[in-house]
């Protein structure tokens, strides 16, 4: 028995279909979720997550938002969310590349906050395309 994961962001649901696990990047650390787990509403931190389903993994980059966790469904609302396969690796280099420049010539307070939300966008974009 396996547990259903729907994951929306404004413009589209990005996957609904059964899982058997899934590995979310929460605020507070990383969470894997298994069938019957226990229920849980939680923050999302701009991060990659993990998907198993068919017995193998997909990866997913998740840009903030929040999961809801119960009686094996698990729906998760995200700002933006782009999985691995839909990610173009030579733009995702590319894009982390600037962001990480941008971010380390960044001054001010509003202008290094700009650019941290930047890299680590881009930084969970390059994450799902390599998750080891």
């Amino acid at each position: 028995m396996g547990m259903n994961l729907r994951v929306m962001a404004p413009n589209r649901i990005v996957w609904n279909s059964e899982v058997g696990e899934i590995i979310l990047s929460t605020s507070s650390g990383r969470v894997g979720v298994l069938p019957n787990h226990a229920p849980l509403l939680t923050a999302l931190d701009m991060g990659v997550s993990k998907i198993r389903h068919d017995e193998q993994w997909s990866t997913m980059a998740l840009m903030g938002g929040f999961a809801m966790i119960d009686d094996n469904q698990i729906t998760i609302l995200v700002n933006e969310a782009e999985r691995a396969t839909e990610i173009d690796p030579e733009e995702a280099r590319e894009t982390f590349r600037t962001a990480q420049a941008n971010s380390a010539k960044a001054q001010g307070k509003k202008e290094m906050i700009e650019a941290n939300l930047i890299f680590k966008r881009a930084k969970a974009r390059l994450e799902a395309l390599d998750p080891n």
